[in-house]
Parts: C-alpha cells; sequence; structure tokens
C-alpha cells in the first residue's frame, strides 16, 4: 500500500543525524519536523530566517508571525533564532546546511531535478531551491512515485525546466526509497505491501532492484 504524505515525512526524518542542520521545503518536507527521532537533536532551518524550527503548533501556542517556508505557522525550539531571509541564504549558499529536503515534479537517472515551473501555468518562481540543490551536503527528494494520472515522475531525462542537474542522490516517494547513482535508480527499500514488480511498473527510468528488497519501517 503506497504511503500517506504524513508516513513519507517519517520516513525522510529517519535519514537525520544527530547534530545536523536541516532545511525543509514546502510541502511533504515540512511535515518531517514533527517525526525527528527521539534522541536525535536536529536544528532545522527555514529559508525565510528561522533557525531552530519546531514541531507545528496546538492551538494555545499559535503565533502568527512564527512560520515556515511554506507560511505555515509553526513553534521555536529552545535556543531557535529569527533573522532576516539574506542571512538565511548566506547560511545555505555557504554550505552549511547538512540536509535539505525538497519535493520535485520529476528527477531522472542522472540525478537531474525539476521542481519550480511547469509551463503554462502561472509561477511566483523558483524560490530557495535553486540555492538549496547547489549548497546543501546532501539533498532528499520526496514525493509521490507518479502523478494523478499514472504517469511516473521518475525518468531517464526530465522533461520540465531543471532546479538543478546531477544533484540528487536520494529519493523517497510513496512506494520506495531509492539511491540515483550509475545512471539508474537503485532500490533501497519498498513501502509495507509494496511490490518491487509494481515500482518497476511506476518508475520510467532505469530500476535496479536486488532479489530480496526490504520493507520500509514506518
Amino acid at each position: 500500500m503506497a504511503l500517506s504524505r504524513e508516513q513519507i515525512a517519517m520516513r525522510v526524518a529517519q535519514e537525520f543525524k544527530d547534530g545536523s542542520y536541516v532545511n525543509l521545503g514546502i510541502g511533504i518536507p515540512t511535515l518531517a519536523a514533527n517525526y525527528v527521532p527521539p534522541g536525535i537533536d536536529v536544528m532545522l532551518q527555514s529559508e525565510n530566517g528561522l533557525l531552530g524550527m519546531g514541531r507545528y503548533p496546538h492551538e494555545d501556542e499559535l503565533d502568527a508571525d512564527m512560520i515556515n517556508a511554506g507560511k505555515e505557522t509553526v513553534t521555536a525550539i529552545k535556543g531557535a533564532s529569527i533573522f532576516n531571509s539574506a542571512e538565511s541564504f548566506a547560511m545555505i549558499r555557504g554550505g552549511h546546511v547538512d540536509f535539505t529536503v525538497l519535493g520535485a515534479f520529476e528527477v531522472d537517472v542522472n540525478g537531474n531535478i525539476a521542481s519550480w515551473m511547469i509551463p503554462g501555468k502561472l509561477v511566483k518562481g523558483m524560490g530557495g531551491a535553486m540555492d538549496l540543490v547547489a549548497g546543501a551536503k546532501n539533498i532528499i527528494v520526496t514525493m509521490t512515485h507518479a502523478d494523478k494520472h499514472g504517469n511516473s515522475k521518475l525518468l531517464p531525462a526530465c522533461k520540465l525546466p531543471l532546479t538543478g542537474v546531477n544533484c540528487i542522490t536520494r529519493i523517497i516517494t510513496d512506494l520506495a526509497v531509492l539511491e540515483v547513482k550509475d545512471g539508474a535508480f537503485h532500490l533501497q527499500e519498498r513501502a509495507p505491501g509494496v511490490s518491487v514488480a509494481e515500482i518497476k511498473e511506476k518508475t520510467a527510468g532505469k530500476l535496479v532492484a536486488a532479489d530480496n528488497v526490504p520493507e520500509m519501517q514506518v
């Protein structure tokens, strides 16, 4: 069975390392703030100027001025810092972010990512994604494996305008965890109850799978 958005976020949070600085993009990535594993201390960074972002607030904790990159209200952990976006992008461009988690429209076997524009549709701009894919040390892409029409989003070559080139090595979808290397998607884990055959059917780009692929722990 395909993972829910929350389950994808839970699996993403398992990638975080103790002491890491992590940027969470808009959409599924922001949900990962709620699932940081116990005993793991990470500093969540938002390009709009918050270091030390916490989980989503309860009703009695709402502060309309405390928001993430998707303009959703969040909390701040002890020791958090608030600053302007110029300082935030200096952190990103300076290579001080250990992990960034981004959504995407498409990813291909060469690690290219298209995440910001669909021709013919109104877009406000690329935002911070271009800086993040260039400046972060590790990039994790989260997305559904196929679009709403059933078309694969893991391709031999991206068709949409690119956000970054040869920069993606890790993808977590609603069906699988994949590593991108050597011109192929390498299947690492599958969602509970999802077969390797189904993942192959929904992956347009070259897929490499071992004989025994473990299920995700979510």
